[in-house]
């Protein structure tokens, strides 16, 4: 899928992803917060930004980085586990984490997301729920 195809607006998603926006959950305050105004470190982030056919949390564009917070509805991963090849493939790095992990650990959040942003973090970890950009891992495989 070219660069185009995953970027180029689907309709109702634009309206879909500023609804997502307003009604924000406070977790996603919370972090975002952190995130915006280039406050991580000079890392600029776009929230509930659509990509193909899915609207993700939080955005990298810089570094290609999506980062993601999960309620208890994730706790299954069903539509998260296609949600997140689809983004792989298209050179994305997923970076998922539980509410609660906004709410009580914020500091280590930030310092795992940074890790990944400074390419520090770029294997796939299922402790800290990392999914790296399958375009990145097979060029560092030389694949």
């Amino acid at each position: 899928m070219s660069k185009e195809e995953v970027t180029k607006r689907r309709l109702g998603k634009t309206a879909q992803a500023r609804r997502l926006r307003r009604s924000e959950t406070e977790e996603e305050f919370r972090l975002w917060s952190e995130l915006r105004n280039r406050h991580l470190n000079g890392y600029k982030f776009a929230r509930q930004v659509p990509l193909g056919p899915y609207i993700v949390d939080f955005l990298c564009r810089e570094e290609r980085l999506i980062v993601e917070i999960d309620g208890f509805h994730h706790a299954e991963g069903c539509t998260d586990i296609p949600r997140t090849q689809w983004l792989n493939r298209n050179g994305y790095a997923v970076l998922r984490f539980w509410n609660h992990e906004i709410t009580r650990e914020r500091r280590a959040v930030l310092n795992t997301i940074l890790a990944a942003l400074s390419g520090r973090l770029s294997q796939r970890c299922d402790a800290t729920r990392f999914h790296p950009s399958l375009i990145t891992e097979m060029e560092s495989t030389g694949e």
